[in-house]
């Protein structure tokens, strides 16, 4: 049989302690959420401060100082108004890296305009790619013409644009 007062004592310890422990959990679960949503702020903070312009920005800005139109830009691209339509509309459509190359070219930007509308698609050349090898060559050689520019990837079996 087990002794009362044992067990009284016993029910004390573990009430005292079980009520400690759960304010201790809670003051840890607190300060994690406090943590946290200092976290979640810096870092909302951070985001507003260096995101650069989305690709559609970047896009119909170079468009817009070109001073060319919609059309005029997407068929010397080789794209269609589909799809000049979904990378104008939506602001979270991400075209791939061709779609970009071959907009570039269009709109004849210098080297730098073209490695920042690269760059707001999340893109870059590589000098360890034939292709981008091939597309800088042709940059530096200001040949714009997006079936040119097609030709001499095929000629080096590289994927063609757009």
């Amino acid at each position: 049989m087990l002794d009362q007062k044992i067990i009284k004592e016993l029910e004390a310890y573990i009430q005292d302690h079980l009520i400690i422990e759960l304010q201790d959990r809670m003051y840890s679960d607190m300060k994690e959420e406090c943590i946290s949503e200092s976290l979640h702020i810096e870092l909302d903070h951070f985001i507003k401060n260096n995101q650069k312009p989305t690709l559609q920005e970047v896009l119909f800005r170079f468009i817009d100082q070109k001073d060319a139109s919609d059309t005029e830009i997407y068929k010397r691209a080789g794209i269609d108004r589909r799809h000049f339509s979904k990378i104008r509309s939506s602001s979270d459509y991400r075209p791939k890296k061709s779609t970009v190359i071959a907009l570039a070219l269009a709109l004849e930007l210098d080297e730098e305009e073209f490695h920042q509308l690269l760059e707001s698609g999340g893109y870059s050349l590589s000098d360890s790619e034939t292709a981008d090898l091939v597309i800088k060559f042709c940059l530096e050689k200001k040949i714009y013409d997006v079936i040119q520019v097609n030709e001499y990837l095929d000629y080096f079996s590289q994927k063609t644009l757009a």
